[in-house]
């Protein structure tokens, strides 16, 4: 007879495993909007008979590495000079502000309309600096890039057109990545990325569905952005929460994965948890502003339900998290084994493993033909590094819950893209440690343990499970214990004549 203890943690495993199949479920909900669309790029109504005016917004802080290259961007542009703006936002505390300064007076120099705004204060931080600076922004049109973004000069030219349609009022470029090939790190991250911003947003925009500003490389209708109440900072990821309310108003979103912009994934563990951090949180926190409003707009169905899905997505850290604790006692179950592999293993193998293998690999066949096969052996790689993540977002996702605030913390910028450029840095810009290190090395421990006891117990179907668990943990961990470590396993150098570590998109 079943013992309740073992009833309860056998129930609480199955609702688990239910959770994140529902996750993984979703990928194929995505898959099959990508390959349904992925031949329909949105094409503009016309085109402008006198070209608009547009204002630029360059936010930044403490990003001395970088500015010089966003600056050079900034002075090829192709688009007339009459009818352009250019805002440098700057908050910074550093030698920065100097650097941004002189930059401005060089652009200026060079007959370009630039306004250089510097804050003593981070009031609102970016979404603070964005809001302050529309009160002397001249465009129709607001584009926005930050410091470690690198447009084509074509950009503008490319992407404004689609605002001949009165109803859209966002477009929206997909990121490149120009240390793509920097390290393990960044290769890992990009594929990671690849499929939010190749698959996910192309689904969503082709489908009509609600779409998110990524922050930057996009466009805003002026009008779409007052219409929607503004810039507010009350949430971490103030570009998903004016998307919503811009989106929930009626304005159309535009997604351009064929046009890709140039940026620097973070190369330091501590700086992508920073990062991921951030914007699980500040996911959460628009989950709990907006959703309610989402579920009582008009939109369709459909609309609804993938809008839940993309607000909510982090709450699968959670599951992750809680299946940590539940592990243990359920894989060394002495009975009732193979109802468990039948009813729970098999379906999260599918739904939650086998879907989210295929949905990166199709990211990386959309862009390279042969892609997908090049990433086969990275996969076992990324699914460890999602769960080592686990613990620093899942942290994030009940900070969110509980109303707990923090500041926003810009992810440190390096302009570093090769070893040789790394050896010559001193990575002054640093993000913090926090107590989910302490977690993480305990949890190398705990796995270690596991495994030890999966392999005297001769359980040789639980090995690979736990060795993805112990070596994620170990990975994430060491990597913020030991710096350099993180930046280590150099992998293959960028193709050639590709400034934005990604080749043309492939349509198969």
């Amino acid at each position: 007879m079943i013992r309740w203890e073992t009833l309860l943690w056998f129930a609480s495993y199955i609702l688990v495993a239910i959770g994140l199949s529902a996750f993984g479920a979703h990928k194929i909900k995505v898959l099959y909007g990508y390959w349904r669309h992925r031949k329909q790029p949105p094409q503009p109504l016309s085109k402008f008979a006198e070209l608009p005016l547009v204002t630029i917004q360059l936010p930044i802080f403490n990003e001395a590495d970088v500015l010089d290259e966003l600056m050079a961007a900034m002075s090829v542009l192709e688009y007339p000079k009459d009818r352009l703006q250019i805002q440098i936002l700057d908050d910074s505390t550093d030698e920065t502000a100097e650097i941004g300064e002189a930059h401005a007076e060089k652009l200026a120099a060079l007959g370009f309309d630039v306004e250089y705004r510097h804050r003593t204060n981070r009031r609102g931080f970016k979404a603070g600096a964005m809001d302050e600076g529309m009160a002397t922004a001249k465009g129709e049109f607001i584009c926005i890039f930050d410091a470690d973004f690198s447009p084509e000069p074509d950009y503008l030219l490319r992407t404004v057109h689609y605002f001949s349609d009165p109803k859209v009022g966002i477009v929206q470029a997909r990121w490149g990545h120009r240390n793509r090939y920097f390290s393990l790190l960044t290769r890992l991250q990009a594929i990671l990325l690849d499929g939010h911003l190749m698959l996910e947003q192309t689904s969503r925009s082709r489908w009509g569905e609600f779409c998110n500003f990524n922050g930057t490389a996009g466009l805003w209708r002026r009008a779409t952005i007052e219409d929607a109440g503004g810039w507010k900072h009350d949430t971490l990821t103030e570009d998903l929460d004016l998307t919503y309310r811009a989106q929930l108003k009626g304005w159309r979103f535009v997604y351009l994965n064929e046009i890709v912009v140039a940026a620097e994934l973070p190369p330091d563990m501590d700086g992508f948890k920073s990062q991921q951090h951030r914007w699980a949180k500040g996911s959460i926190q628009v989950c709990k502003k907006m959703l309610g409003q989402v579920w009582r707009s008009p939109a369709p169905l459909h609309t609804k339900l993938e809008a839940t899905a993309q607000l909510g997505a982090n709450f699968a850290n959670l599951l992750t998290v809680t299946s940590l604790v539940l592990m243990y006692p359920v894989d060394f179950l002495p009975a009732h084994t193979w109802q468990k592999a039948v009813f729970v293993d098999l379906p999260v193998f599918l739904f939650a493993t086998i879907t989210v293998i295929a949905f990166y690999l199709t990211a990386q066949g959309a862009q390279t033909r042969w892609g997908w096969l090049k990433t086969i052996p990275y996969i076992p790689l990324f699914m460890a590094l999602g769960i080592g993540m686990s613990i620093n977002n899942g942290r994030a996702v009940i900070e969110a819950l509980l109303g707990q605030e923090s500041e926003f913390v810009r992810t440190p910028k390096y302009g570093v893209v090769d070893k040789v450029q790394a050896s010559k840095k001193s990575f002054h810009y640093r993000a913090g440690k926090s107590v989910s290190l302490w977690i993480e090395i305990l949890l190398v421990g705990y796995f270690g343990h596991l495994l030890w006891l999966a392999y005297g117990r001769q359980d040789w179907g639980s090995l690979p499970f736990l060795c993805l668990f112990f070596f994620g943990f170990l990975y994430v961990s060491a990597g913020s214990v030991f710096k350099r470590f993180s930046m280590a396993f150099f992998t293959a150098p960028k193709p050639p004549n590709d400034p934005a570590g990604q080749v043309e998109v492939v349509v198969v």
